[in-house]
């Protein structure tokens, strides 16, 4: 394999790898804001464990999403020495603000949040939950922004500057909010922040689910499942929205990435496939199942209209098309699942009929890992669909500004062979990590919440407790006599 080859499969395994964290801490910080406004509403201590506990598993995310981004920032200097040349003054307004408007926010609360049970108010603990769920969702603003930007620019312009007395180019920001606010930032992090909300509370529902099925902490996990399942269901429907959406704007300023989701070759009415295997030499779709014109129709709101086909751009401007094919199919199809599975459940929610339903739980217990293949698949398709370029070519006020391509974003002194070592060293590496992760998440899900605060009769008063504490109270009085009488011998023979 060539260096530009290796550079990607890094790139891609650090990020797939880090993209576990930042999903999770967004939906488990807005199922910690219920769970703590329940709390604060009812002061019922029951509520107060549960919170405890997702905090523990928040903060066990967010310290491994904080390690594993760090490592990207470095890639960009060794790995990809152009590109960050070339993206540096857009990206470090944004990645600035990241860190000030959001970083910062997100973890100068945590403090409170991890650390101030039992040091500031409720209201202020509350606060301070809520200020941590803000800015994990501020930090996907400016990544998404900054990712936006490369797939569809805008207000910058293209400037030319020697490095070492070899001409080079750099994009620099005319108009910072168009810059922000550019083509597909909007649907795009809608998008994002929703697939983060589906993976959390689908996490939720799990986690709940798994303690319904074993029987342990049964208050917790039904009101923690009810929670999880409006909350999935909710943003289900939101995805759909946001997902259509995002298509029909990608036939507008992406149009060979949308060709490449659906297999579409030649211009024309476009079906919807279901499922098929794409063949770019032949230019079809091998076993493909789909609905007749339902591309023209999602896009155009016709059956009949026309969609741009790959083979209307040139073959070195066309990306590849059956991986984007495939992941783009795997998001739409467990969103689908998604959406059917929470929406059939909610009315099982009445009078409790969705706990007794074992075979559905176990549904739930596994349901989480299709809601982080959703999200990996939603990353990958969104990536490789703009390939062969890191940075597309654009149209401003009238003027075409060239792009970059993946191959032109390489460091010039970078070989294969040490981008392979590289790999194989961070391969180790985030093993290890895994499976700490895997054992300590673990380990919290077995220990759970305050058992005695989470099930029903825990305000009742524990007798056993009780005597227990009396008795040690009248063993340790019986220690205490004891131990003066042998002070008193020890002085007297003194």
């Amino acid at each position: 394999m060539d260096v530009e080859a290796l550079s990607r499969l890094q790139f891609a395994g650090t990020i797939m790898f880090h993209y576990l964290f930042p999903p999770l801490t967004i939906g488990l910080g807005l199922v910690m804001v219920v769970i703590e406004g329940a709390w604060l509403r009812t002061r019922d201590e029951s509520w107060k464990h549960a919170a405890r506990f997702w905090t523990r598993v928040f903060a066990l995310n967010f310290a491994l999403g904080v390690a594993t981004g760090i490592v990207m920032e470095f890639e960009f200097g060794t790995n990809w020495a152009a590109y960050s040349r070339f993206v540096g003054d857009v990206f470090g307004s944004a990645l600035a603000a990241e860190g000030i408007f959001a970083f910062f926010l997100e973890s100068g609360f945590l403090a409170v949040l991890v650390f101030g049970w039992d040091r500031v108010g409720p209201r202020m603990h509350f606060a301070s939950t809520l200020m941590v769920f803000l800015g994990s969702c501020f930090s996907a603003v400016w990544i998404v922004v900054a990712n936006s930007w490369q797939q569809t620019p805008a207000g910058y312009h293209v400037v030319e500057s020697v490095v070492h007395g070899v001409p080079s180019f750099r994009a620099e920001i005319t108009d910072f909010w168009a810059m922000v606010f550019n083509p597909s930032s909007v649907s795009r992090l809608l998008h994002t922040l929703i697939g983060g909300l589906i993976l959390g509370a689908f996490f939720t529902c799990s986690v709940s689910a798994y303690y319904l099925l074993r029987r342990r902490h049964e208050r917790f996990a039904r009101r923690c499942f009810t929670i999880g399942v409006i909350i999935a269901a909710c943003s289900s429907v939101l995805a759909l929205v946001t997902g259509h959406e995002q298509a029909s704007k990608l036939a507008v300023t992406q149009p060979a990435k949308l060709a490449a989701f659906e297999g579409h070759f030649e211009t024309g009415p476009a079906g919807l496939y279901l499922m098929g295997w794409p063949d770019a030499e032949s230019g079809r779709v091998r076993y493909g199942l789909a609905i007749p014109g339902g591309l023209s129709f999602l896009v155009h709101w016709d059956f009949h209209a026309p969609v741009t086909g790959l083979h209307e751009f040139p073959e070195s401007d066309r990306p590849g098309v059956w991986l984007p094919f495939q992941s783009y199919h795997l998001m739409v199809g467990l969103g689908t699942a998604f959406l059917a599975l929470t929406l059939g459940t909610l009315p099982l929610l009445r009078a409790g009929r969705v706990f007794r339903m074992r075979w559905l739980l176990w549904l739930y217990v596994f349901a989480v890992l299709g809601a982080f293949a959703a999200n990996q698949a939603g990353w990958v398709a969104a990536e490789t669909g703009r390939q062969p370029w890191v940075v597309y070519p654009s149209v401003q006020n009238g003027v075409e500004i060239p792009g970059l391509r993946t191959s032109d974003g390489l460091s010039e002194s970078v070989r294969a062979g040490q981008v392979l070592w590289s790999i194989v060293m961070f391969g180790a590496i985030y093993a290890l990590l895994f499976a700490v992760w895997v054992f300590v998440l673990n380990s919290k899900i077995q220990h759970g919440p305050d058992e005695r605060a989470s099930e029903p009769g825990s305000d009742r008063p524990d007798v056993r407790g009780i005597l227990a504490s009396a008795a040690g109270r009248v063993g340790h009085v019986g220690s205490m006599t004891e131990a003066h009488g042998e002070a008193s011998r020890a002085g007297g023979g003194a």
